[in-house]
């Protein structure tokens, strides 16, 4: 059972800066934040998520399974994550690349302490073990001065190296259009690492520089004890309301121009861009052929196709794609059915992920698996971990990587610079 308590914030935008800061005391943390980007398909403004009562951290071995009996008993909100190297438990399919930052492949934990925000009100949720602990938290996240913490103590000089130099992305990508060319696949969306060795971030900093500069809608903080993931995601992977699934991938990247008139170019050659809606349309068709597993019959609605969303460093085609389901099937399954997401595979998914396990140099790990949480109904909402800086503070390493999805339309160049527009956030914020 849990202790709730509501309340209104006057200044909401402070008392996320509180919550953020107040949280860092804990092991266990999930901070998600849309930076205020509301539409129909939105739940919360923010949330924040520590210190675990119970948790299940596990190898992708029958991971599914075991994440849905433990959300089946646990019955409560559980936060955590879902590495890309599932893919493992749903198809034969195997993880054997370098792997600097080894987190475990599934994590989740059932949160003694819960801030939900929405609008300009306070949900607070308190296990029953703690809840006598609610009023002093609540004093002590009041009594912050965020002004004294947010000094930055040093600035980041991350000296950040290529795993995979260009003349090497070039070969890799022409044999994935080699594929493309012989009918192994139609996309493949094909990853690179930049990563430092032998260095110390400090992760908070970290993130509110990268916040600062992306104000993602899907914006993430979290911490496995030496573990962290500072992520400016822009996209959701999959979100479950009552009955309804709803899927929103992004396939399609235009830089951004500080000219209006030309930015406004850029946003409408986007639009119109055959090779990028081509792209979109490609993993709309997979992500309709992947909710069709769990759907109602005829349930299964592309309600967006390739519509433009501007955020501070790029423009970007997303797509919204939703189905119903039976009120018996369960959550996890739906999850499971759909996983990894089709915009960070390709089409057929398969193919595709058997291609770039075998030309990435990298194990992707959290990087383009998914963040987000069950609630006690068995509603969830997960995003894409993209855009995203990973660090494992006892192995003192630093990671970020992008990627694209390759077509029989790209051009290796065209590919590698627009990973380049894809980085520049993460970049900027490690190299200061």
């Amino acid at each position: 059972m849990r202790t709730t308590q509501k309340f209104r914030i006057p200044n909401i935008e402070q008392y996320k800066q509180k919550l953020l800061f107040w949280g860092q005391q804990f092991n266990e943390v999930v901070w998600l934040d849309s930076n205020d980007y509301r539409n129909q398909y939105s739940s919360y403004n923010a949330v924040l998520a520590v210190d675990a009562f119970t948790c299940i951290q596990t190898d992708y071995y029958n991971a599914f399974d075991k994440l849905k009996e433990y959300q089946s008993i646990t019955k409560d909100w559980l936060f955590g994550y879902l590495t890309y190297d599932l893919k493992n438990a749903v198809e034969r399919l195997e993880s054997k690349n370098f792997d600097g930052l080894e987190f475990p492949d599934l994590f989740f934990f059932q949160p003694k302490k819960l801030f939900l925000i929405k609008d300009d009100e306070v949900e607070v949720h308190y296990l029953g073990a703690v809840d006598d602990e609610m009023e002093e938290d609540l004093k002590d996240i009041e009594a912050l001065d965020v002004a004294s913490e947010t000094h930055i103590s040093s600035p980041n000089n991350v000296k950040v190296k290529l795993r995979m130099h260009k003349d090497e992305y070039f070969e890799k990508v022409n044999a994935v259009l080699e594929h493309i060319h012989r009918g192994d696949i139609y996309e493949a969306n094909f990853c690179q690492e930049f990563y430092a060795e032998d260095t110390e971030i400090h992760p908070l900093e970290t993130y509110l520089k990268l916040d600062a500069i992306s104000k993602p809608p899907f914006a993430t903080f979290l911490r496995l004890n030496d573990k962290y993931l500072m992520s400016a995601s822009p996209e959701r992977y999959i979100k479950k309301e009552g009955l309804k699934i709803t899927s929103q991938p992004i396939k399609g990247t235009a830089k951004r121009s500080q000219n209006p008139k030309e930015d406004l170019l850029l946003k409408e050659q986007l639009s119109k861009d055959e090779k990028e809606r081509s792209e979109n349309i490609m993993i709309v068709d997979l992500v309709r052929n992947d909710l069709a597993h769990t759907a109602t019959k005829g349930s299964v609605v592309v309600e967006e196709l390739c519509e433009v969303y501007t955020y501070p460093q790029v423009h970007q085609m997303v797509s919204t794609v939703t189905s119903q389901i039976e009120a018996s099937t369960n959550p996890v399954d739906v999850i499971a059915t759909t996983f990894p997401m089709g915009s960070m595979t390709g089409a057929p998914k398969i193919s595709a992920m058997q291609i770039i396990e075998a030309l990435e140099d990298t194990k992707r790990g959290l990087y383009s698996g998914a963040v987000g949480y069950f609630s006690p109904q068995g509603d969830f909402d997960f995003n894409v971990v993209i855009r995203s800086i990973l660090y494992n503070a006892e192995k003192r390493y630093v990671s970020y990587s992008v990627g694209g999805a390759i077509t029989a339309k790209s051009n290796p160049l065209n590919e590698y610079e627009e990973c380049l527009v894809k980085a520049k956030a993460m970049r900027e914020v490690l190299e200061n």
